[in-house]
């Protein structure tokens, strides 16, 4: 692969507000804590606090889920020493993987550790996959698309996606699949449900690199976070300040990407995964007929920490509250909305991670590569909307003038002439004249347009080849890495995840375009 680099602003995907933290705006420093610079993790291995208790507990709840799959992990040992430290990046539990970024994720991350160990070689940095086994919008991780077709699994389960039993419709699919590698069909075969599978197979990929795989939905690890739990459920104050940080980023021209509720917990159970409500003195889990008291709330908090799942705005604090973590990597959305977030981790005496964008990058096939050589186009041009490219594109190779602009301008001069010679004959007719001119100068921007569209007639092949290239990068007019399935690229390159790790720079925050 051949690697290129272009400004996240050249690629027009990314918001002002990404941008402009990126940029380091003054105006954004209160939101977050350190800038992710090479230099501020020394600052944050030297600020990070996290006791030997907790990482007894950690390593101890990892090994089993490791166990419970079938799976060995040496790094999870390594958590119980007090000089090791993460770096984490989270995922819904896509099937087969999903779109290509949860891959450009991970790889980012276990990226970041390797030049994390090598700076700071008194320390050890372990990459980490915190899975979202308790989120519960399975419509969003039951499909993916490979070579042109979407495949997707159907189901009525209902509850945390990580509990999905793989059931016999899925087990059809897999014989149905046939293209897909023995890693990933053996991984969901042998798995009784998705968490499990989604585990084997980013193990697989990954595990050699020194990856460990956190599943938050753990009854130890939660107990951790227990008291958090009780005191936003019953006292709901980080939801006050979350809010105040949304209008205090509005307020700077920002859109927000999150709002807080009251209460930000689920209630969690087999099957379901429902929103604590306060009614009245009584909290109440919605569509269903439970309902505690207080005091109930509290003795089930203490008892079954298990059943209760942290929202959008309370899991990013779940997770710094049971992993010695330094930086969370994420999307742009992800990104911005963690800086709605800082004064909950304030609140609860919570150190507050630095907040890396993953790579984002767009993989050229070499039939792809062999059309925009063959333009000779650069490849920042690739990004425009597909209208404003051709008529650019056109515009640029034509050898005639599109514009007509010197005959627009012989006619208005014309017809300015002709007005002035007739307004002595009569008032009106000075008006009339203007009104024709504006008729006829019409009447010439419509036939430019004939005149443009004739041009790119004579321009088809080239616009061909530049709607293929369209197609092929950004289909159904998505980005390819939040479209397209790793398989796309796997199948015909075993080596295609290692390429990659040698080609992300998790410190480099330039969209990569890689070239085969």
């Amino acid at each position: 692969m051949i690697k290129a680099t272009l400004e996240p602003e050249c690629t027009g995907q990314f918001s002002a507000f990404f941008l402009d933290y990126l940029h380091q705006k003054p105006s954004l420093k209160p939101f977050y804590n350190l800038f992710p610079s090479l230099e501020n993790f020394k600052k944050a291995v030297q600020e990070r606090s996290f006791s030997q208790e907790k990482r007894e507990v950690l390593a101890t709840a990892l090994t089993g889920q490791y166990q419970k799959a079938g799976l060995e992990c040496a790094a999870v040992e390594k958590l119980r020493d007090s000089k090791t430290f993460t770096v984490t990046t989270g995922h819904q539990l896509n099937l087969m993987t999903g779109p290509l970024y949860f891959i450009y994720k991970i790889v980012s991350t276990i990226n970041l550790a390797d030049r994390l160990n090598k700076e700071y070689p008194d320390f050890h940095f372990i990459p980490v996959y915190w899975m979202a086994t308790e989120d519960h919008d399975f419509a969003e991780i039951n499909n993916f698309n490979f070579d042109g077709e979407k495949y997707r699994w159907e189901s009525q389960q209902t509850g945390a996606v990580g509990d999905f039993v793989l059931d016999g419709e899925l087990k059809a699919m897999l014989k149905k699949w046939r293209f897909l590698p023995d890693f990933l069909r053996e991984a969901y075969e042998s798995s009784d449900n998705l968490a499990t599978a989604v585990r084997k197979y980013v193990h697989h990929l990954f595990g050699e690199k020194g990856l460990v795989i956190v599943d938050g939905h753990d009854s130890e690890l939660k107990k951790m976070f227990a008291p958090i739990m009780e005191a936003d459920i019953l006292e709901g104050k980080a939801s006050e300040l979350v809010q105040e940080s949304t209008e205090q980023l509005e307020e700077l021209g920002y859109k927000t990407q999150v709002y807080s509720r009251e209460i930000n917990f689920f209630y969690l159970d087999k099957g379901l995964r429902e929103r604590i409500v306060k009614v009245g003195d009584a909290y109440e889990v919605l569509n269903t007929e439970l309902k505690f008291t207080e005091t109930e709330l509290r003795q089930l908090i203490q008892k079954n920490p298990e059943k209760f799942s942290p929202n959008v705005i309370m899991r990013p604090v779940y997770q710094e509250v049971i992993l010695p973590n330094l930086a969370y990597l994420g999307g742009p959305a992800e990104v911005v909305y963690w800086l709605q977030l800082k004064k909950s981790f304030d609140l609860y005496k919570v150190d507050f991670p630095l907040i890396m964008p993953r790579n984002f990058a767009m993989v050229i096939d070499a039939n792809t590569s062999r059309k925009i050589e063959k333009l000779g186009i650069p490849l920042k041009d690739i990004f425009m909307s597909f209208p404003v490219w051709k008529k650019a594109y056109v515009k640029q190779h034509s050898s005639h003038d599109l514009t007509l602009n010197d005959k627009k301008e012989a006619l208005e001069a014309l017809m300015d002439e002709m007005g002035m010679s007739v307004k002595g004959i009569h008032p009106t007719l000075e008006t009339t004249s203007e009104s024709t001119k504006t008729r006829m100068l019409k009447i010439m921007d419509h036939f430019c347009k004939k005149v443009v569209k004739a041009e790119e007639k004579n321009f088809s092949e080239d616009l061909g080849r530049m709607q293929a290239i369209k197609n092929t990068l950004f289909p159904k007019g998505v980005p390819q890495e939040r479209y397209v399935n790793l398989l796309q690229f796997y199948l015909q390159d075993e080596q295609f995840i290692e390429k990659l790790f040698q080609h992300f720079d998790p410190l480099d925050f330039n969209y990569i375009l890689l070239r085969y």
